[in-house]
Formats: structure tokens, C-alpha cells, sequence
């Protein structure tokens, strides 16, 4: 392929996205670089991925053509204005992985002509199951875009939306994980109340919620009418869902996704 990238800050995202990248073979270990002020963390990467490591960020991103922000939001500010010398910064794209930290925050330390993608992953990637929303400005050609896309793809899927929505999308697929957890949690207990094992409640639990994703993502049909092709007249699922409904299930998880998305949108308040 010839093009290199480099991910600055080691944590558990960017090693879901190294091995997306390693076993897709989108890129070789030898055109991956990865950085971090700790050299444990290096060492990781080098032993499991075979990338190449440093702990020099400015030459990280003279070396890359793609060069990942993988570092926490209130580290954000700090490594960007490492990255506003680096010679030549405008040849190569900056993916931003941060919630909450819009497009224009880098962009009045680095230039409106620095080319810059916004992203929003999920922790599912670190199985190959992520969602990821990805925003580019104006700098961004169509060519290194839809090599964005292809990165992230190999965690699972990406889709391009449009920043404005970057609120709803973090409380819709970045923080729901943890909600699904919940859930997951909740039927194993009730499975647990009823004699089930744990740890087979747990499995029976989780492999329902994943193949009624599955069934809702390639099936093309509505959730209602996949659920009511479950729900027989006078039946148990009907019992269920009547409970559901009747201690304001829906409502609740509408509410918690509005509020995670207002608690995104004052976040992102401190860097405008």
C-alpha cells in the first residue's frame, strides 16, 4: 500500500484499531507506528502487533500519513499544539477518536487547512463489532475519506454523519454499550432468580441480545414486527413485555439516550 500511520497514546482503542488494521492486513505492522510516554505500554504492541513504537510524538507524525489522536479529551489541547510545528502537518490527515471535541477546536490551533477527520468509535471494536461515525472537514479528499472509512471497517462498520449530530450519536452508539451491559446483567438475574447458573445465564442472555441485533441490522425489518413475530397471543413473551411496558422501559431508554447526548453537548462547551 505504501501510505503509514501513527496513533499517539496507547490505550485500549487504539489496540482495538492495530489489530483491526494487522489481521485485515489493510496496513503491515512495518507501516504502523505507535506512541506513548510509557514504555510498558510500547512494549505490548511491539510483542503482540510487531509495530513500530516510539515516545516521540513529533516524530511519530513526521513519519505517518494518517496520524491517530488516541488520548484522552483533557490530553487533546497538550498534543495538538505538539503537533502545530511538526513540517509539513498539512500533507497528512488527523483522526481524532475524543468525544465531545469538535472539529473547529483543532482547527483554530492548527489551521483551517490542516485536513481533519472527527470520529466516534465504540468499545466493540476491540472485538470487531464496532460502530464508528466519522465527520471530515473540507481538507479531506475523497481518496484519504474513504481510506478513513476502510480503517474503520476493519473494526466492524463506519458512517459518515454530520458533526452537528455527533451529540446524538455518542449517547446512541458510544455510551448504549454500556446500557446493553445493564440489560444483559438484568436478564442473567432474572435467569438466576428462576435457577438458572450464572455463567449460563449469562451466555444464554448475551447470545439472544446479539442475534436480535443481528436480526435488526440484516433483516431489514422494523424491531416491532420482529418482535411481534415473537409474541404469541396470550403468551409468555407478551407477559414480559407488558412488565417492560408497564414500569416504563421505553421511555426510560429514550430518556437516558437523550440525556447522555445533552451531557455530550456540554462537554464539548469548554473546547469552543
Amino acid at each position: 500500500m505504501g501510505l503509514t500511520i501513527g496513533f499517539i497514546g496507547a490505550g485500549n482503542m487504539t489496540k482495538a484499531i492495530v489489530s483491526g488494521l494487522v489481521s485485515s492486513k489493510l496496513f503491515e505492522p512495518a507501516d504502523i507506528l505507535v506512541s506513548n510516554p510509557t514504555q510498558a505500554k510500547l512494549e505490548i504492541f511491539k510483542t503482540e502487533y510487531g509495530v513500530g513504537t516510539t515516545t516521540d510524538n513529533t516524530a511519530l507524525a513526521m513519519a505517518s500519513d494518517f496520524i491517530v489522536l488516541g488520548v484522552k479529551p483533557g490530553v487533546i489541547p497538550e498534543v495538538a499544539h505538539q503537533l502545530k510545528d511538526v513540517p509539513d502537518l498539512k500533507s497528512r490527515v488527523l483522526i481524532t477518536l475524543a468525544a465531545g471535541i469538535p472539529i473547529a477546536f483543532y482547527e483554530e490551533i492548527l489551521g483551517e487547512d490542516q485536513p481533519l477527520v472527527r470520529t466516534m468509535p465504540n468499545t466493540p471494536a476491540m472485538v470487531g463489532e464496532g460502530m464508528t461515525a466519522v465527520w471530515a472537514n473540507s481538507r479531506v479528499d475523497e481518496k484519504n475519506l474513504q481510506m478513513v472509512l476502510r480503517i474503520f471497517d476493519a473494526l466492524g462498520k463506519s458512517l459518515i454523519i454530520k458533526e452537528s449530530l455527533f451529540d446524538a450519536v455518542t449517547a446512541t452508539s458510544g455510551s448504549s454499550p454500556a446500557m446493553v451491559y445493564v440489560f444483559i446483567e438484568a436478564l442473567a438475574d432474572g435467569a438466576v432468580l428462576r435457577g438458572l447458573p450464572r455463567e449460563t445465564a449469562y451466555l444464554l442472555a448475551s447470545q439472544a441480545v446479539l442475534g436480535a441485533a443481528k436480526m435488526v441490522r440484516d433483516s431489514g425489518l422494523h424491531p416491532g414486527v420482529l418482535k411481534d413475530s415473537v409474541t404469541s397471543p396470550g403468551g409468555t413473551t407478551i407477559e414480559a413485555l407488558k412488565v417492560l411496558e408497564d414500569r416504563g422501559f421505553r421511555g426510560s431508554v429514550m430518556e437516558a439516550v437523550n440525556q447522555c447526548a445533552e451531557k455530550s453537548k456540554q462537554m464539548a462547551l469548554q473546547f469552543k
